[in-house]
């Protein structure tokens, strides 16, 4: 062998020996990830790590002080939009680049999100081709459909810099007079929407977006909108289990990464706490019966199911202590302030370690490395191509 020969294989020999030993030392690098996250933390005041703790709304359509505020005092970890936010595709990115301007100097980027379910519940402005409801999505039956459905929503959402939907809705629609799901859910089967939600998630995971299971654990038999009241379900835990649990148990075990959870009483679990509220169903439940290990966010906190109840701060603490990582706050930036000084005054008194706090940052940090979330600046919108694309689909629904 000429020493040419030699010296290449010693090479290759080496630099196997390097990715090896590396990988030996940090899988996948794992270690290096979670050393990362924990100097993160530790480096955080703790105004900074409730504040990632926050979903909040925005004002208006553009940015204003009270959301400058809640980015660059309070440290937000995210924004929830409304269609009254997005007029249009050219002042949905400038509100957007806004933000993540204002976020520069914060170490973690803005989670930025909507409710893009399609069908009747869709945000983004612009002429953007529309899906069908999920209901017929689920008469068509088609998980190869439903995968480029969820690829799509996450296609347009991260053509316009969003990066966070809402979706998908994994409620059995076992109660024909619900007034809150309807044809928001795929069916009254759960195996279908088990199918169907999961390859929607999917397709949304798929083009770095984050996609939200919802409304754990299932909001599809109550005939109260939570919006205006607080829905009962008298249902048992094997009753729940042989039908709106499925779905969420199914994609707990395809790789959901952010659930949301409802507010509904169920008081054969929990006669005192609404679901969004009670340890029994976050934590007993949903952490440790169903071995889910990501991030749980609470539905909106200003929805009357919660708000007539309960004051913003008394809710905010109950919703951590309950097990909950993120606190939703669609309205108000006062409401928002006021949830995260009562978080403040919880652990101080000690109601609240920063044990647990730090449990939940730990989490979030990871789903938004896991998604390698940037506050990347975002160019003018091209729907074109999403549009046909969207058509193509929905022709395969109608058929």
């Amino acid at each position: 062998m000429s020493k040419n020969k030699i010296g290449y294989s010693l090479l290759i020999i080496m630099i196997l020996v390097f990715i090896l030993s590396y990988f030996a030392i940090n899988p996948i690098g794992g270690k290096n990830r979670d050393n990362d996250v924990h100097s993160l933390i530790s480096n955080m005041t703790l105004d900074e790590k409730i504040g990632q703790m926050l979903v909040a709304g925005v004002n208006g359509t553009q940015m204003d002080e009270p959301t400058k505020n809640l980015i660059q005092k309070h440290k937000v970890g995210g924004f929830i939009f409304f269609s009254d936010h997005l007029t249009s595709p050219e002042q949905t990115v400038r509100f957007l680049n806004q933000l993540k301007e204002a976020n520069t100097d914060n170490p973690l980027p803005l989670l930025l999100s909507v409710d893009q379910e399609g069908g009747n519940v869709t945000r983004l402005p612009g002429r953007i081709s529309n899906f069908p409801t999920n209901q017929k999505i689920g008469n068509a039956n088609d998980p190869d459909v439903s995968y480029e459905v969820g690829t799509l929503l996450g296609q347009e959402l991260k053509e316009f810099g969003f990066n966070l939907d809402f979706a998908p809705v994994l409620d059995v629609n076992s109660n024909p007079n619900n007034p809150i799901i309807g044809d928001r859910s795929f069916s009254a089967d759960p195996d279908v929407v088990s199918e169907l939600g999961i390859q929607t998630m999917k397709g949304i995971q798929s083009q770095g977006v984050i996609s939200t299971i919802k409304h754990f654990p299932g909001h599809g038999d109550t005939s109260v909108d939570s919006h205006l009241a607080l829905p009962v379900v008298n249902k048992s835990l094997q009753e729940l289990e042989d039908m709106e649990l499925i779905p969420f148990k199914r994609a707990i075990d395809d790789g959901a990464d952010l659930i949301m959870v409802a507010h509904i009483l169920l008081p054969r679990l929990d006669d005192t706490y609404p679901s969004s509220l009670s340890e029994t169903i976050v934590t007993d439940l949903l952490r440790n019966k169903l071995k889910y290990k990501g991030v749980v966010i609470t539905d909106d906190m200003t929805m009357k199911a919660v708000a007539d109840n309960y004051g913003m701060g008394e809710s905010a603490v109950q919703a951590v202590k309950a097990g909950s990582d993120l606190v939703l706050i669609a309205h108000d930036a006062q409401k928002a302030v006021t949830a995260m000084e009562a978080l403040k005054s919880a652990i101080q008194n000690g109601d609240i370690s920063e044990e647990r706090i730090n449990e939940s940052v730990k989490r979030i940090i990871q789903l938004k490395q896991s998604y390698s979330l940037e506050d990347t600046h975002t160019d003018e919108v091209e729907l074109r191509e999403i549009n046909h694309s969207i058509d193509a689909v929905n022709s395969k629904i109608q058929r």
